[in-house]
């Protein structure tokens, strides 16, 4: 049976084929016997896609209007660094955000670290990199066992640096797009004078089709967007057999990378739904059915070129989801610094996506900051930096006369 498949508005997966799903592999001349995961494993992996499935469906209700790109597994690991440090109410309310509370702390790490080792080697013709590190202010008396614990399970760099010195953001952002190939650059925009310590996920990914493009059959096409504007892209074409489904709301497609470890799972809605119908049925259950419901068939797809760039704070996302207080002066991280007086003040997410004829490159990275509280419980110091798009006005105070009014959007 032939089928086409024409991408007008869609979403997106890059996931790791589990060991018991069909995969393709016809040139699979350097295979990898990928072992079963532990039990848990198995639940780290599936409340961490259930983490990842719901800050993904509050940063589309928050951005209805704007493409969106993350990457779960680096948010989830760079919080999973940051849990190490947390104890009390702090420590229960990031397992319960992170769904890991009913694992120890020693199945948490482990698990990482065990699936960190598995992605990490699972296909030879995939560069798939994760790095960690841990970048502290000279002087802080952290706990050696923090970075111990970090070191051991998440291969974590640590480093002591003056934050004062403006070379400390070059290095850190260096790190970054090193580890990223370039593709995650000056992320982290300003270090507070109060900043005490940054742990930091990179990740990268380059995958080849199983199946490659032909670029002479890449053609001008029409792409409608979300408001049913017509745009011209540049499309891909190709026939062959993949893993598809089509029902009642959707096509959806698997298009693997290297030994078929890897897949790119796209989900085109009918022309009577939306992206935001399906993104409103996920859930891991969900999820998982879906996909046991694919099957061998024979498509003709035609996918765009396309390429993306993502970036994202998300304390009021991880705050909502029910980790505030790691965001308030009442948070207790006394397993980094004795006494604590330490909190989350920002995490910052940044992503990048590119697909062309031969496969796919992306990278991300989380940037987990924490700065200082303020002297005797108090209220926290507050900043406001002025480093996006604002809008001023120019009045007058006595009669309460605007005199002029802008909007800057660059600088």
């Amino acid at each position: 049976m032939k089928k086409s498949l024409f991408p007008t508005l869609g979403m997106v997966l890059l996931s790791a084929v589990a060991c018991n799903e069909q995969s393709i592999a016809p040139d699979n001349d350097n295979p990898t016997n990928a072992r079963e995961l532990s039990a848990t494993e198995k639940v780290l992996v599936s409340k961490g896609n259930d983490f990842g499935l719901t800050i993904f469906k509050k940063m589309a209700e928050a951005e209805s209007d704007e493409n969106l790109f993350i990457s779960s597994l680096s948010i989830s690991i760079a919080l999973g660094m940051t849990l190490n440090g947390a104890n009390g109410e702090t420590k229960t309310a990031m397992e319960n955000t992170l769904g890991f509370a009913a694992l120890s702390s020693e199945d948490i790490n482990q698990s990482y670290r065990d699936l960190i080792d598995l992605l990490t080697g699972l296909d030879a013709k995939v560069e798939f990199n994760i790095a960690n590190s841990i970048w502290s202010r000279e002087g802080m008396p952290f706990l050696e066992s923090f970075y111990n614990t970090n070191k051991s399970y998440f291969d974590a760099e640590c480093r002591s640096l003056n934050f004062a010195d403006p070379q400390t953001l070059e290095i850190i952002n260096g790190w970054i797009s090193d580890k990223t190939n370039g593709k995650i650059e000056d992320m982290l925009d300003y270090i507070p004078p109060d900043a005490v310590m940054y742990l930091i996920n990179a990740i990268y990914f380059n995958g080849t089709w199983t199946y490659a493009f032909d670029e002479e059959r890449t053609a001008d096409h029409l792409f409608t967007d979300n408001n049913g504007q017509y745009l011209t892209c540049k499309m891909m074409w190709q026939k062959s057999e993949f893993n598809y489904l089509e029902n009642d709301l959707f096509q959806a497609i698997d298009l693997p990378y290297g030994n078929g470890h890897f897949s790119m799972t796209i989900f085109l809605p009918n022309v009577s739904n939306s992206v935001e119908t399906i993104i409103s049925q996920m859930s891991q259950n969900q999820w998982q059915s879906w996909l046991k419901a694919f099957t061998l068939d024979s498509i003709n797809v035609g996918l765009p070129k396309f390429k993306l760039e993502y970036k994202e704070e998300l304390s009021k996302i991880l705050t909502d989801l029910g980790m505030g207080i790691a965001f308030s002066g009442g948070a207790d991280f006394s397993k980094l610094l004795d006494g604590g007086g330490i909190y989350i003040s920002r995490v910052i997410h940044q992503s990048f996506l590119e697909v062309d004829e031969a496969g796919t490159e992306a990278a991300a990275a989380t940037i987990v900051e924490m700065r200082e509280t303020s002297a005797g419980g108090g209220p926290v110091e507050k900043f406001m930096i002025i480093n996006r798009p604002f809008i001023f006005v120019i009045r007058d105070h006595h009669s309460q006369t605007n005199l002029f009014m802008g909007r800057v959007l660059k600088i």
